[in-house]
């Protein structure tokens, strides 16, 4: 009986790691089923890419767990059952049954994953300080970019060699763009079409495992992000060069240009909107917290540009103060709405995430822009320990207080 529980608990781990889950929460839903099953001997080890478990009877078991992409829908699904099982709904076998269906539950169509990755591109594209002729070009681009993800890139390259070759296309498709004319500010062009393939969710998990004091996996996801962010921008400097052989001239980019109309504090909200209901498709959100989600990671963009544009707080200052924010109205959904924080949280948090200021980092650094690259290296960390700050801020907060029918 014990082995059997800790291989359904093992399995319920599996699923969600490898489906976007924090380290905490694969370690919460773990213990919760092998405890309700009466388990009492059990430890569990979980790695960003592992789960190590063994059992009072010599029981022992190591999975690999490599990550597959985010479907936060899986994740959802087994925290759901894992509380029916704690209530006592299930047997193992029964269990283990739901779980292997979770397992094959259907992802997103390839057609909404693809508008999604569009619609995410145009809204990130503003809100990095595009145009909306800038907006449009990358809506293309990233609708393009998410036809070879989901046909070319997913189903037989690498991860290294997907994010090098979608940057590179991605980059080359943008820079025709500008050159007849189609949008002003290349840069905000390339970044925004580029914003589908930045690895949002292991670094939001790496800053969450880091919250969690859980540094191993959170630093071992960070880097793996790292990594990503590098092949982007090795992807786009190939572009660049390519671009010089066929065009005999180099087309410079500095970083953000801001546009003065999409700056307007309206646009900039449905810009927000845009994105953040782009990236809850990709995210694999549950299409009833669609609108919930959008709700939060609006909610934070709009509480950073009011902090940067009317306090003194500056950039870092703003983030954090958008985080905190933002992280108290996910903890609020994820009682009002029944879902894992983790759904809100992630979506939440993703306008924020200093995706942009990390892709120009690299950037600068492959073309050997050093001290831009410093720059823009120090903002990107004083951004992501200001969002760490922030989870860690709410995260400390006692229960209670985000549930007000139980006080």
């Amino acid at each position: 009986m014990e082995d059997n529980a800790l291989e359904l608990a093992a399995l319920a781990g599996h699923i969600l790691l490898e489906n976007g889950a924090e380290i905490s929460r694969v370690e919460e839903t773990m213990e919760r089923i092998a405890t309700h099953y009466g388990v009492e001997s059990k430890n569990f080890f979980i790695l960003s890419n592992g789960i190590f478990t063994s059992g009072s009877a010599g029981y022992a078991k190591v999975d690999f767990i490599p990550f597959k992409g985010a479907q936060l829908e899986r994740v959802v699904a087994v925290n759901q059952l894992s509380r029916e099982i704690a209530d006592g709904k299930y047997t193992v076998a029964e269990a283990e049954e739901k779980l292997q269906a979770i397992r094959k539950m259907k992802i997103k169509p390839k057609w909404e994953q693809i508008l999604g990755s569009a619609l995410g591109s145009a809204g990130f594209c503003i809100i990095f300080g595009g145009g909306l002729l800038d907006a449009a070009a990358a809506f293309t681009a990233g609708l393009l970019l998410w036809i070879f993800v989901a046909f070319v890139s997913a189903p037989y390259l690498s991860k290294t060699i997907g994010n090098l070759l979608g940057g590179f296309l991605t980059t080359l498709l943008c820079m025709g763009f500008h050159r007849i004319g189609f949008g002003a500010s290349l840069g905000n062009m390339i970044v925004g079409a580029l914003i589908p393939l930045i690895p949002g969710i292991a670094f939001t998990n790496g800053i969450r495992d880091i919250a969690d004091e859980d540094y191993i996996a959170g630093f071992t996801r960070l880097l793996d992000a790292m990594m990503i962010f590098f092949c982007i921008a090795a992807g786009v400097v190939l572009a660049f060069g390519f671009d010089y052989l066929l065009e005999g001239e180099l087309m410079f980019i500095s970083g953000n240009e801001p546009d003065a109309v999409t700056a307007f504090l309206p646009i900039q909200a449905l810009a927000a909107i845009a994105g953040t209901f782009g990236f809850t498709i990709l995210f694999g959100v549950p299409r009833r917290n669609y609108i919930q989600a959008t709700i939060v990671g609006t909610i934070g963009w709009i509480t950073y540009l009011l902090f940067a544009r009317y306090t003194v707080f500056g950039v870092i200052g703003a983030t954090f103060a958008a985080t905190v924010v933002l992280t108290i109205v996910a903890r609020f959904f994820a009682t009002w709405f029944k879902t894992p924080e983790t759904v809100f949280l992630i979506t939440g948090l993703f306008p924020l995430v200093p995706g942009g200021g990390i892709f120009w980092t690299t950037f600068f650094l492959v073309s050997k822009r050093f001290q831009m690259a410093s720059h823009s290296g120090m903002t990107a960390l004083g951004v992501t320990a200001a969002i760490v700050i922030g989870v860690v801020l709410v995260n400390s907060l006692p229960k209670r207080l985000f549930h007000p029918k139980k006080q």
